[in-house]
């Protein structure tokens, strides 16, 4: 670990749960209604907040998170009058390392956009007025950095001309550029959209993946060429027109390759509902099994406008079980037109080939939430490396955040790294963070990193994994600022974590589970001067194996205690002995 530099800090890891929904630990005496929009460390405290959309989708609220109940507090708001919030982007948009808040805001036409910026401060966040709007877009925009300068841009549709436009942000918080995209295209891109900014191609270099009508197209990233060359398309399988939802990349095999992994409807009421997965060669239906104990069948909820979260079918990624695997949450609804429910797919061996893992719905995993259940995300709320689920009720027209508590009855480990920008604030004061570390702001939210890892598991067998960080941001992603590797019983060191963006990238050696890694990528064009932080929770594990050392040791203790008082003893007999030998000697 050389150039690793940082402390070990020693946290809980067993937190007592009466059930399952922890809700008021999580939000306390607060009203949690609205809805779950982003996350990101807005406070740079390196504890997760929750972005939200409340009161009619009027106000963005900030819920800060914390190491002691409530796990989230109400922290800075802003409301509109009259406008609605369609969706919330956190990211530094200034480049001042500190983190700004993006709201996407509908108009009175449908699939019209516009953006607004709430700039965000130390501890705060300045609520921009009405007529402060920063350009219009069509479709939600996807959030990326175009030109490797740490401050977030967006791409997406211009309303007028409908051409694909990147709109790049400076640091004195003018009016951005406008670029359009060359015209090598002939598809119109879907909305609502499933855009990622990723690196498909392995070379560390994130590229532009874009949902269109009747494909999808690959634009890899290039220095050279200081934006995006069209390389392929991805096509769908023949005869797929119905439902098509949002696309997902995972890890799926585990074999360090990032997966399409994409819901499907074969027909217009999504009774036949199903998952392909695109393995870098063509789409293979997973054969998911939507039928319940009840031998009733489920299926994907069919696109509408009922609520914000059914506009399009989506799919949520993260290692539930710690397994190294990626899971799913995915919203079903039992035919015909039944109830609507969120439900755990766990990643499960399959005997079929060329896949060898498919998903299978764990109908209870989520009790007690059932019924009306509209979305669910994953979110870490003890810091602990165990993926909780953040659920949103709907009763009528009324949305309400629940929390999920993940109780892992077995003991697991993971690595969990979080890559920032690695601007820094001369403004910002040095403090101590929550967990006990320093305080030192190093930039915000970073989209398109590409993380990797490698390790030997208990049976001497290599395993590989590979994730990508925030490579969406539109329509509710909701993807966490850092990534989970779950790595199952494995107690070894990991043997490496290869972080890369922009052709650059830096290898870091003998790792420690159960830790949590700071990356800081910067400069950007010298990875050898790349900071990293190391963290360390431990595990169940070792907390037993210290309590049967300590054990042990008092044990121990004890019998060498016990032996010297019973030494002691028979030399003060033995003393006494001699000098009453020596008295009758004398004599």
């Amino acid at each position: 670990m050389d150039c690793l530099k940082g402390i070990v800090v020693l946290t809980g890891f067993l937190h007592v749960v009466s059930s399952l929904d922890f809700t008021r630990t999580v939000f306390g005496s607060a009203t949690a209604d609205g809805v779950p929009a982003a996350f990101g460390d807005f406070n740079s405290d390196e504890l997760t907040d929750m972005f939200m959309l409340c009161d009619n989708f009027r106000t963005v609220k900030i819920f800060l998170g914390s190491d002691t109940e409530p796990l989230l507090k109400e922290g800075p708001k802003c409301t509109f009058k009259t406008l609605e919030i369609a969706s919330v982007v956190p990211g530094d948009f200034d480049g001042d390392a500190l983190m700004d808040v993006l709201m996407v805001v509908r108009s009175s036409q449908r699939n019209k956009f516009g953006i607004y910026i709430n700039w965000g401060g130390i501890s705060y966040m300045n609520c921009t007025d009405e007529e402060d709007k920063i350009v219009d877009v069509e479709g939600e925009p996807m959030v990326l950095d175009y030109n490797d300068d740490m401050v977030m841009d967006l791409f997406g549709l211009e309303p007028d001309l409908h051409k694909r436009t990147f709109w790049l942000f400076h640091k004195d918080r003018t009016k951005p550029d406008v670029l359009q995209m060359p015209m090598h295209y002939n598809d119109s891109l879907r909305l609502p959209h499933s855009h990622a900014f990723i690196d498909l191609n392995r070379d560390f270099t994130a590229d532009l993946f874009l949902a269109t009508e009747r494909n999808f197209e690959v634009w890899n990233g290039t220095e050279k060429h200081n934006g995006f060359l069209f390389s392929h398309t991805v096509n769908l399988p023949t005869g797929l027109n119905e439902h098509v939802g949002q696309a997902l990349f995972l890890d799926f095999e585990l074999k360090g390759d990032i997966n399409l992994v994409l819901p499907i409807c074969f027909d217009r009421k999504c009774s036949n509902s199903t998952i392909l997965v695109h393995n870098g060669h063509k789409f293979h239906d997973l054969q998911v099994n939507f039928k319940d104990p009840d031998n009733k069948q489920w299926g994907f909820v069919v696109p509408n406008d009922d609520n914000i979260f059914t506009n399009a079918i989506t799919l949520r990624g993260g290692d539930f079980n710690m397994d190294g695997y990626p899971d799913l949450l995915a919203t079903l609804q039992q035919n015909p037109g039944g109830e609507i429910q969120t439900f755990l797919l766990e990643n499960v061996p399959a005997d079929r080939k060329p896949l060898s893992r498919t998903f299978a719905v764990r109908w209870k995993a989520l009790a007690p939430f059932a019924n009306g259940t509209v979305a669910g995300a994953f979110y870490d709320f003890y810091q602990d490396g165990i993926l909780d689920v953040v659920l949103v009720e709907k009763s009528g027209k009324q949305y309400k955040t629940k929390a999920f508590r993940n109780s892992l009855d077995y003991d697991a480990n993971f690595v969990k790294v979080i890559v920032l920008t690695g601007l820094v604030n001369k403004e910002v004061p040095t403090t101590k963070t929550p967990l006990g570390r320093t305080k030192k702001t190093y930039g915000s939210n970073l989209p398109g990193p590409r993380i990797a890892y490698y390790t030997i598991t208990q049976d001497g067998y290599p395993q590989y994994g590979t994730s990508a960080q925030i490579p969406q941001s539109a329509y509710f992603a909701l993807h966490l600022p850092y990534t989970i590797f779950g790595l199952g019983r494995t107690p070894n060191f990991v043997d490496s974590i290869t972080v890369g963006m922009s052709n650059q990238s830096r290898t870091w050696t003998q790792l420690i589970p159960n830790s949590q890694m700071i990356v800081v990528p910067w400069p950007i064009r010298e990875p050898w001067r790349w900071k990293a932080q190391l963290f360390v929770t431990p595990s169940k594990l070792i907390l037993m194996s210290m309590v049967a050392l300590g054990g042990t040791c008092i044990v121990i203790m004890l019998i060498i205690l016990g032996l010297y008082i019973k030494e002691k003893r028979e030399d003060k007999i033995e003393k006494l002995q001699e000098a009453h030998r020596f008295h009758f000697d004398a004599m």
